[in-house]
């Protein structure tokens, strides 16, 4: 019964897709309210009807229905409840689900959102919302249905891949599954505007924040996966350019590029094709990482298994950029007009060349990750393109985009003055110098740490400069205190200052980078019990080992007490755990985390021979601490960019 409702639900579904898909086009044009009202409630329909799929899954899931094949591969009746509702998630057909579902939720949002303006663009906004929910739709239907019967029904399930097994399992995938539909609205936004040729109207005002919101959840969802490298997979590291981790960092790169760009076609009217263009790829990448992770071309530790939707989501991903950039073309002549940049001295070109670095960064990113792809293709070979690659060329960029940081927000408009340039930058500059001779004197040698601690001195400068003038200005005028002033100027242009702490949140995350990557230590031993090993300021000694048993799995615990300077910090218990679906051990690496190192233990191995033994990694991983810190101020400072303060703040 749960199967039918589910499968039924899905098919309705994609029928009102096509109906919301072709309304505007079967439609006359002076008939726009009929248009949109069919629009709308087909996006209402869509979303009620995926929502019961939904449910009817999440219930199969929690009642251990087996006879559905994606609940008895990705449940068990050993499954913890939590990891059964977030199996929702764990595959390919149900994470497919999860996706159009937050797809129509968003649409929904903009219908209600929208219902008394742009009635010119909503119906072909609501047009281009319903045909990805139909081509996804399709896909559920008829080529990867989560609903999918399965005889003889089997006694128990397969269980959850156990790296799956973690708190951080209910908030990586969601988040980042947000960031890419968010980035659908701006998309559809912006072919309606292309579809009606009305490219000179207030829609780049209007998705501003549908942007920055987009760009939000695809940095948290990095953020948070991330951290779920870090502490689950148990290699002491929490980025490794992994195929999967591009494809979900790419859509990342040109929605910043355009949180930038957008501002330059507000104030000046430039950057039309340009902007147009970053929204097309911005959403095309949210497609190809799709298509990465559900097609079985790569190997990966995040990639879905193999299956027929891969070729699907490559047709898809072609439509939509030849299609969009089609349209680009069929309005050249609208878009071309623009004024022209005054001096490669301003804010504009500052703004632009942080563009541009942003570009070169993605297409790194993005060939480096298809390149071992073509290689198989074209030549039979099978190559890898690891880590050093990418920070190899990455690295050099990043810093460049951190001395942008540092000077986009405070040169001026149109074109720059010597008086403008040494008012502003002067002092910064000097007092970064300052920083970097500092740090050499303290022991810094690498030319990259060195260079990206300084550009990192110069962007916290700059903002304290601007800030500190803003207020002092502030006080004089209105007699306000420190912190009245602080929360006027934020009231008044929250986007400045709300850009002012997601960079500082950047400067923190760079802390941390430079910091893990440059001053890591690393030791392996083999330890009986109470024999230590020391690393750094830590001394770990081994205690023994124990055996205990969890609902899914059993697990082989050595348990270490950690000192620093003889004092006792307590225990950590690294483990090996053994699934009955796995033919290897998975490791339960812990950590202690500090604010200036973090004392990582992973378990290697064992041996029960004469005397427990146990294999052990210790690795004292420098400031990363800083990295998830960083990320708490990057998404402060865009709640404080997406937080109404009023009608005063929504219209600075």
């Amino acid at each position: 019964m749960t199967a039918t409702i589910g499968w039924f639900s899905v098919l309705l579904a994609f029928a009102l897709a096509l109906v919301g898909m072709i309304a505007p086009v079967l439609t006359p044009r002076r008939e726009g309210a009929r248009v949109l009202a069919v629009g709308g409630a087909s996006i209402v329909g869509q979303l009620a009807l995926v929502t019961v799929a939904g449910t009817a899954l999440v219930y199969a899931l929690v009642t251990a229905d087996f006879s559905l094949k994606y609940v008895a591969t990705n449940s068990s009746l050993r499954t913890p409840l939590y990891y059964r509702v977030t199996g929702l998630w764990g595959a390919l057909e149900g994470s497919l689900l999860l996706w159009e579902w937050m797809l129509v939720a968003f649409a929904g949002l903009v219908v209600w959102q929208y219902r008394e303006r742009h009635r010119e663009l909503m119906p072909w906004v609501l047009a281009v919302f319903s045909a990805v929910s139909g081509f996804f739709l399709a896909v559920l239907a008829f080529a990867s249905s989560p609903f999918e019967r399965l005889w003889p029904v089997p006694l128990d399930g397969r269980g959850l891949n156990p790296l799956l097994e973690d708190a951080d399992m209910f908030t990586h995938p969601p988040l980042l599954y947000a960031g890419f539909v968010g980035l659908t609205v701006p998309y559809a936004f912006a072919v309606a505007a292309l579809i009606t040729g009305r490219i000179d109207e207030g829609w780049i005002a209007t998705i501003r924040k549908w942007i920055v919101a987009a760009w939000l959840f695809l940095t948290l969802g990095n953020l948070f996966g991330g951290g779920w490298s870090y502490h689950v997979l148990g290699w002491g590291g929490y980025w490794a350019w992994d195929p999967v981790e591009n494809a979900a960092f790419l859509p990342w790169l040109p929605a910043t590029a355009l949180l930038h760009s957008i501002q330059i076609q507000e104030r000046r009217g430039m950057l039309k094709v340009w902007n147009l263009s970053l929204i097309i790829v911005a959403f095309a990448l949210t497609i190809f990482g799709t298509f990465l992770t559900r097609s079985g071309v790569l190997s990966s530790v995040h990639a879905f298994s193999s299956g027929p939707v891969g070729g699907l989501f490559l047709g898809f991903l072609g439509l939509v950029l030849l299609g969009s950039f089609a349209l680009v073309a069929l309005r050249a002549d609208r878009l071309r007009s623009q004024p022209e940049l005054d001096s490669m001295v301003s804010r504009e070109s500052a703004f632009l060349l942080n563009n541009v670095v942003l570009a070169a960064v993605t297409f790194t990113v993005f060939f480096g990750t298809i390149f071992p792809l073509l290689a198989e293709a074209v030549a039979g070979v099978k190559l890898s393109v690891g880590a050093p690659f990418f920070s190899r060329v990455t690295v050099p960029l990043f810093l460049v985009m951190l001395l942008l940081m540092g000077v986009g927000p405070l040169i001026a408009w149109r074109k720059a003055s010597s008086d403008n340039l040494r008012r502003n930058f002067l002092w910064p500059v000097a007092l970064s110098v300052a920083v970097a001779v500092a740090l050499v004197a303290v022991g810094v040698r690498d030319a990259w740490s060195l260079l990206a601690l300084t550009l990192s001195a110069f962007v916290v400068l700059t903002i304290g400069l601007d800030t500190g003038r803003a207020v002092a200005a502030r006080r004089a005028i209105a007699g306000e205190g420190v912190l009245g002033a602080l929360g006027s100027l934020l009231r008044r242009n929250q986007r400045r200052y709300g850009g002012f702490v997601v960079h500082l949140g950047v400067v923190l995350v760079v802390l941390g980078i430079t910091g893990s990557m440059n001053w890591s230590q690393e030791k392996n031993a083999t330890l009986a019990p109470g024999e230590s090993v020391g690393v750094g300021r830590f001394t770990v000694r081994f205690e023994g080992l124990q055996v205990r048993e969890r609902p899914t799995h059993a697990r082989v615990e050595a348990t270490f007490r950690v000192f620093n300077d003889r004092h006792d910090l307590g225990v950590l218990s690294p483990a090996l755990k053994y699934f009955p679906s796995q033919q290897s051990p998975i490791g339960r690496a812990v950590l202690r985390m500090g604010w200036s190192e973090d004392l990582y233990l992973i378990l290697s191995g064992f041996s029960e021979v004469r005397a427990s033994q146990a294999t052990i990694k210790v690795l004292l991983r420098p400031l990363v601490m800083w990295i998830w810190v960083g990320g708490g101020v990057i998404v402060l400072g865009a709640l404080l960019a997406l937080w109404p303060f009023g009608r005063r703040a929504a219209e600075a």
